[in-house]
């Protein structure tokens, strides 16, 4: 699943190429990856509306348009947007595509199509989307030690697990999650309410340092996006834990070893994260 780094380069990529454009056609192919309203009000309500900026918020997109409403995204599992020349022929399980003003599309394509769109208009409320609930931004000055340990540390939840909680902190999935415990050298499995202040301090500064380094790596061009139709622009070659079974700890050496933590794969360095 996509998670906080990609959705990030998603919309550094997307939204310079979409902003200031009018949406002048919208191609439903599957209503069913419409959440909100019908497939029939979402596209009439989107003809003709201007699209001003791109923003994130957790793992969700929002579509910013200049009336004040909002195009509301989520990935899910394998989700992708693309903006291509609308002669360029449509990757498959593409399900909906958006002509624009400049002869371009904006393209959502998912093969496993658990991804979902809301369309919220300006003053209307959102209790659909659950963009409502999510919990702090990791780049928030307020996602502090203290936050952390006053939110999580009675919890006798695995610190894994924890972290997955998007009403506690927005954005974290499976892989920056291994990423994020192995830097601040805890066990997945480690309860929340074990964790010492220090340890509590030592997350609270990983959190958002893991997840910005790995938004930097991610750095692709609007061309390079294009040409890969978007599904080359992840980390995989930096990652130091996630997907390296048995491979050697980088700063031990260790074997790296995984384990099923809250149902979620977990690898780990037995030694440096005791």
């Amino acid at each position: 699943m996509p998670e906080l780094p990609e959705v990030e380069t998603v919309i550094r990529v997307i939204g310079p190429q979409i902003r200031g454009l009018l949406v002048t056609q919208v191609m439903i192919h599957h209503p069913d990856v419409i959440a909100y309203p019908s497939a029939k009000e979402f596209s009439t309500m989107l003809i003709g509306k201007k699209i001003a900026g791109m923003a994130r918020r957790g793992k969700f997109i929002r579509i910013l348009l200049e009336d004040g409403g909002c195009l509301t995204l989520h990935l899910r599992m394998t989700g992708g947007l693309l903006v291509a020349p609308a002669d360029l022929p449509l990757e498959k399980h593409t399900h909906v595509v958006f002509r624009l003003s400049d002869g371009r599309e904006l393209r959502f394509s998912d093969m496993r199509r658990f991804g979902r769109f809301w369309l919220i208009r300006a003053e209307e409320e959102d209790p659909y989307s659950g963009i409502a609930k999510l919990g702090l931004e990791p780049f928030d000055e307020n996602l502090t030690a203290e936050y952390l340990q006053k939110s999580l540390g009675k919890r006798k939840r695995a610190i894994k697990e924890c972290l997955l909680d998007q009403s506690m902190v927005a954005g974290i999935g499976n892989i920056y999650s291994d990423e994020i415990l192995f830097r601040a050298k805890l066990d997945p499995a480690r309860t929340a309410c074990s964790l010492t202040e220090e340890e509590w301090q030592r997350l609270a500064e990983y959190i958002p340092s893991v997840l910005r380094f790995y938004t930097e790596k991610n750095a692709i061009t609007a061309e390079e996006y294009l040409k890969t139709r978007g599904r080359d622009y992840r980390n995989t070659p930096f990652l130091q834990v996630y997907g390296q079974k048995g491979k050697p700890c980088p700063v031990c050496g260790e074997p790296l070893c995984k384990k099923v933590v809250g149902g979620r794969s977990s690898v780990y360095c037995p030694r440096c994260q005791r």
